[in-house]
């Protein structure tokens, strides 16, 4: 899958992204291991630390600093309100892209 699964990735990693935070707050590590565990293991942490600053500018994330038993306090990400607004329109979108495609498919309605 190599280049393409990456090019693909970068399309939807906020979205993904912005889905594990919908279930909890959350910290970069913390994200990076989530991703890992659900078999992208591809995705760099500074990626994720990337596009935790990104998703932050845009206004979609909350973020608070919570002291950390190691180091300098960490910062714990969670969806706000138009974090929300936007992922619903990256489900909503995903699945019109994920019919369209299906149709494509052999054996799909357009075969």
């Amino acid at each position: 899958m190599g280049k393409q699964l990456t090019e693909m990735l970068k399309g939807t990693l906020e979205g993904i992204v912005l889905a594990l935070l919908s279930a909890r707050p959350a910290y970069g590590y913390e994200i990076t291991a989530w991703l890992r565990e659900r078999g992208f293991s591809d995705i760099a942490e500074g990626t994720v630390y990337a596009l935790l600053i990104r998703v932050e500018k845009k206004g979609l994330v909350d973020v608070e600093r919570v002291p950390s038993e190691k180091g300098p306090p960490r910062k714990v990400y969670s969806v706000n309100a138009e974090g929300r607004e936007y992922l619903e329109e990256f489900w909503r979108t995903w699945s019109f892209l994920a019919e369209r495609l299906e149709q494509l498919r052999p054996g799909g309605e357009c075969s």
